[in-house]
């Protein structure tokens, strides 16, 4: 097996992977190298998604402030965020803003080349950014990879996953192993930084591409790191229902930013029932709202009636969102767009500061996989994108001040024992792996979706059991897809567990049988002990 010393290894290639690698190249010795590693190609990933766009409290506007910022961020966040963490990456968005401005990212502008805003739901003012319209993601991720790509100092590996951390005598991270669906790779470091985005995979409907498999949850879990609030998964209000390759494609909330409203069978708005900011409410609140119309009905969907938009405004703002529903036949400008909740974010992750790091030594973690208490029990919408980099402009402060001396690194003796496993033969037998990952889909969506209770969840346990009964690779894997439904599994298992434990509704995570929230805010921790699942404090 080949070993590779790197100055610090990164693993995923979103927003948080992607800043944080051009980052700490910047600041790592002339000899160093940093080593990303990306399941897919380059930039693939639910950073290129996000199509609304990212917030930013920019100090040119007037209509804003970081109070109201944080004020908007802990009121979606029910209770559960973090005010130090809301507030210092409140305070430090025009910094990292006009970083990413610095790499190349292009944000809208008007004729006389100011930043265009607009408005999201829970937001009070207008302070989102935004990329060709409606492809925000797409256009930072597109401006990021180009730099990295470029960039001597970082080694690309595509195609390939950490398939475990490395620990030493102490339980200090070291790196991980790596596989590239042939051959393994032992890549030390003193410093890892896991970036894998998020879980929306686990779901039927998502809107996640299909690499958000909650790899990294897996990975950290496994390594015994903590982590925080897994019940808590978003789902989007708006996701497009057609039964094409289309469906779930993401519907911005942006587009009932500019004025779009949800409509019944009948055309009939009903948000103005459910919350005061009507179209504009949070977005637990707008999915709870579509779901119940959709129970009421009998559909499988509801109404977005964008025609109340400027065909012109509708056409220049949302190009991307215009073509995929055309391309359905759908004209956003004259038709209603059916739509439905679909899993989008991951609130809970690996426990870790805002400055990526976590319970264990030598282990950071950025982005959607991490709970910095920035989201609470509700993300803010286009908090996320934001996160990413704020996080990763701290992640290079803390990093400017360690060293990164190889003399230090791990004995390899250290490793042995977990090496000797990825390098026995593996049995063969042929799963199919696209089977067992629609199952277990299908139960999370049923079980453990929009609306959960003792029932549903015990439910869900009894067929994840029978699910792994079915699949018996409890280590070493034959493929990347076996990988993926090995951590497919763990991550909900985890997720069952945590929700199981909060018996109330707070945020995302609403219960039928304790509707009622707890005066009292409290995280839901977990950690692997003695090969067990432990709830701590």
């Amino acid at each position: 097996m080949e070993y590779l010393n790197y100055s610090i290894i990164i693993i995923g290639s979103g927003l948080a992977g992607l800043y944080s690698a051009l980052k700490l190249s910047e600041i790592i010795p002339n000899d160093g190298k940093i080593l990303l590693v990306t399941k897919s190609s380059l930039g693939e990933s639910n950073s290129k998604y996000a199509q609304g766009g990212i917030v930013a409290v920019l100090n040119e506007n007037s209509e804003d402030s970081v109070d109201s910022h944080i004020s908007d961020t802990m009121n979606a966040g029910a209770g559960l965020c973090d005010f130090s963490a809301v507030k210092f990456i409140s305070e430090n968005s025009d910094k990292a803003i006009k970083d990413l401005i610095n790499f190349g990212v292009e944000f809208d502008t008007d004729e006389n080349n100011n930043l265009l805003f607009t408005l999201e739901g829970a937001h009070s003012a207008k302070r989102i950014l935004h990329c060709n319209g409606d492809a925000t993601g797409y256009g930072i991720e597109e401006a990021l990879s180009k730099r990295v790509r470029e960039n001597q100092k970082i080694d690309l590996m595509e195609y390939s996953v950490a398939v475990e951390l490395l620990l030493s005598k102490d339980d200090s991270c070291k790196g991980a192993i790596i596989f590239n669906g042939k051959n393994y790779f032992v890549a030390i470091s003193n410093y890892t930084i896991i970036a894998t985005g998020g879980i929306g995979q686990l779901y039927k409907n998502t809107t996640n591409p299909k690499g958000a498999t909650g790899d990294g949850i897996a990975l950290a879990y496994n390594a015994g790191a903590i982590l925080q609030d897994l019940e808590f998964v978003q789902f989007h209000p708006t996701a497009l229902a057609v039964q094409s390759q289309d469906a779930n494609f993401l519907i911005s909330e942006a587009v009932r930013g500019e004025g779009a409203i949800l409509v019944d069978d009948n055309g009939n708005p009903f948000m103005q029932k459910y919350h005061e900011l009507k179209d504009l409410a949070p977005r637990d609140i707008v999915t709870r709202a579509n779901f119940e119309q959709m129970e009421k009905s009998g559909n499988d969907y509801v109404y977005l009636n964008a025609t109340k938009i400027p065909a012109d405004t509708a056409l220049k703002r949302f190009p991307n969102i215009s073509n995929v529903c055309m391309k359905n036949g759908i004209d956003i400008t004259k038709d209603y767009i059916p739509v439905h909740p679909a899993a989008h974010y991951f609130m809970g992750g690996i426990k870790a500061n805002i400055d990526g790091r976590t319970s264990i030594n030598g282990l950071f973690a950025l982005g959607e996989v991490a709970s910095t208490g920035l989201h609470g029990a509700n993300r803010l919408a286009s908090n996320s994108l934001l996160e990413c980099v704020v996080m990763g402009y701290l992640l290079t402060e803390y990093f400017s001040k360690l060293s990164f001396d190889n003399n230090t690194l791990a004995d390899k003796s250290d490793f042995e024992p977990v090496l000797r496993k990825y390098s026995q033969e593996l049995g063969f037998i042929e799963y199919d792996t696209d089977l067992l990952k629609s199952e277990l889909q299908e139960l999370m969506w049923k079980n453990v979706g929009i609306l959960r209770n003792e029932d549903s969840l015990k439910n869900a346990n009894m067929e994840l059991y029978k699910l792994k009964q079915m699949f018996l690779r409890h280590e070493k894997c034959l493929n990347i897809q076996e990988y993926e439904f090995k951590n497919m599994l763990i991550t909900a298992q985890l997720i069952i567990n945590s929700a199981l434990n909060r018996k109330e509704s707070r945020g995302a995570h609403y219960r039928t049988d304790f509707m009622v929230t707890k005066d009292i805010a409290e995280h839901t921790c977990i950690i692997k002990q003695e090969g067990e699942l432990n709830f701590v404090r």
